[in-house]
């Protein structure tokens, strides 16, 4: 009976493990040898030969599945691939989350089979690469009523539209194009459907009108693209129901692996701390001894503990065999806090860095704008916290449960990490809730199920100081949000503030 290992040795690959180490390798000497990546990072992509050695290894084949000949698409080695890339560079480590959750992993699944060899092979053998366009201008969050249409034309469907801020603009052979169906009478229908766009092929070219002088993430383009394309019919995406749940499958599945990508930044970012802390002399003693530094270093290994419990449970449950259309709330909770915590701790290490860490080519200046729109992409944590807020509304609603913990208690995503927390969730919840309160209650859910995560985490037998710490710091952060939303706050913009006394007029001598 044949192995894993076996089939991969069929393919040429060797053994994951063996590969991860070679390919961190690789981008050390890469990134701090034949080139220095403070000096890269204010340019805009990379240099031919980087790009050209970072491919050699074929690291894209991770994501491809091993009967169209790549490592498996295994949902931990991709989170691994991901955080291994993302220690080096967050943008590098996004251009391969773009590949693998906006292009990949949905044409494996929902690609029909006659098309996939070609596809596959291209970035097998070619090293090509795909992206994903929905985001319309003047339709950012508002996906559902994008403009982009088509029409079924005899053995085509021509697609028109515009679309913006795609990650691999310029640069993708392959894109997924979101487009509603146009009618006679022209009409947009309600649903969308996805497209493979191969632009070399004729009447696939996608025409670039603009790129974006983006701020950070200067590795990868991003732009303004018409769409004026003529998509043979095998080349649609077939849903298993409706367009729209594929693309909540789609997009979930992209959250919940988000966490790869944070694992190597906060890593990173931990790294770097302590470094800086120890080298640091102030007062004649190490930065490292000051209990502020040691809190913000502290708070630093925590997050790092939480992505590595949201990674652990990536792994088990993001497999492209799964339907995550339903997901909402996991993966919603999942990106929304692992982007924080990315934001945050690049906050942490600028400070305790400070003057030289303000720098474009610095570390921490440098995490500081590439790690602020994943807070933005896929869904702004604005949003995605007040989504969190009304599913557990409805859900409370529909269970006549008007007791925040006694809720949690019984919900498998908070279960274990409620009852310690009952003195601070033990109340009711009153309704209906402002717009900041649904944000400020998602954002505390988010972190009861991080959690609940790092509990389980504890149970597959991660080193229990660290589990021990960041128990602490989510009991800390937790108690600060709950308090906030428990305080009224109605507060509004008052109009023709201007025309008021200003400080200047209140002012008198003695």
């Amino acid at each position: 009976m044949s192995t894993v290992a076996d089939n991969l040795e069929k393919t040429g690959f060797s053994p994951f493990p063996q590969f991860i180490e070679a390919f961190k390798a690789n981008l050390h000497q890469l990134f701090h040898v034949r080139g220095d990546i403070d000096q890269l990072s204010v340019q805009r992509g990379l240099p031919p030969f980087m790009l050209r050695e970072i491919m050699s290894s074929n690291p894209l084949a991770t994501y491809i599945p091993q009967e169209h000949g790549g490592r498996g698409g295994h949902i931990h080695e991709g989170l691994a691939l991901a955080a291994a890339a993302s220690y080096e560079s967050l943008p590098l480590s996004l251009g391969f989350g773009i590949n693998w959750a906006l292009f990949l992993q949905p044409v494996g699944k929902y690609g029909v089979d006659a098309v996939k060899p070609q596809i596959f092979n291209g970035f097998l053998r070619e090293r090509k690469m795909g992206g994903l366009m929905i985001t319309e201008p003047g339709y950012g969050s508002d996906a559902l009523h994008m403009q982009s249409s088509y029409q079924q034309r005899g053995d085509h469907y021509h697609i028109e539209g515009l679309k913006h801020w795609a990650g691999l603009t310029g640069w993708a052979d392959y894109w997924l194009l979101t487009a509603r169906q146009k009618t006679e009478q022209g009409k947009l229908l309600r649903d969308i459907d996805f497209f493979i766009c191969d632009v070399s092929a004729p009447e696939q070219n996608i025409q670039v009108e603009e790129y974006y002088e983006n701020l950070g993430i200067y590795l990868l383009p991003y732009g303004r693209n018409r769409i004026d394309v003529k998509i043979p019919l095998m080349q649609r995406l077939q849903p298993r129901s409706t367009g729209i749940k594929m693309m909540l499958d789609l997009l979930h599945r992209s959250r919940m692996q988000f966490p790869g990508m944070g694992m190597g930044f906060l890593q990173r970012m931990l790294d770097e701390a302590v470094k800086h802390c120890r080298e640091r002399q102030i007062g004649g003693k190490s930065l490292f001894s000051y209990d502020q530094a040691q809190q913000r270093i502290a708070s630093l290994q925590s997050a790092f503990t939480i992505c590595s419990a949201m990674c652990l449970n990536s792994s088990k449950k993001a497999s492209v065999k799964n339907d995550l259309s339903g997901s909402g709330l996991e993966a919603n909770a999942v990106k929304t806090y692992v982007t924080d915590l990315m934001q945050s701790a690049a906050q942490s290490l600028l400070q305790l860095v400070g003057a030289k860490g303000y720098r474009l080519n610095h570390i921490a200046g440098r995490a500081l704008v590439d790690s602020r729109p994943f807070q933005i992409f896929e869904g702004s944590n604005d949003i995605l916290y007040i989504q969190i807020a009304e599913a557990i509304q409805k859900q409370m609603q529909r269970e006549k449960q008007p007791n925040l913990f006694n809720y949690l208690h019984a919900h498998e995503l908070t279960g274990e990490a409620a009852p310690r927390l009952k003195n601070l969730l033990d109340f009711t919840l009153n309704q209906p809730l402002s717009q900041r309160k649904l944000t400020e209650l998602g954002t505390i859910i988010s972190r009861v199920v991080a959690m609940d995560l790092v509990l389980k985490l504890a149970a597959s037998g991660f080193q229990v100081k660290l589990i021990e710490n960041a128990l602490t710091n989510l009991t800390q952060e937790i108690t600060a949000l709950v308090s906030g939303y428990r305080l009224g706050n109605a507060t509004t913009y008052l109009e023709d503030y201007a025309e008021a006394k200003t400080w200047f007029e209140c002012y008198t001598d003695g």
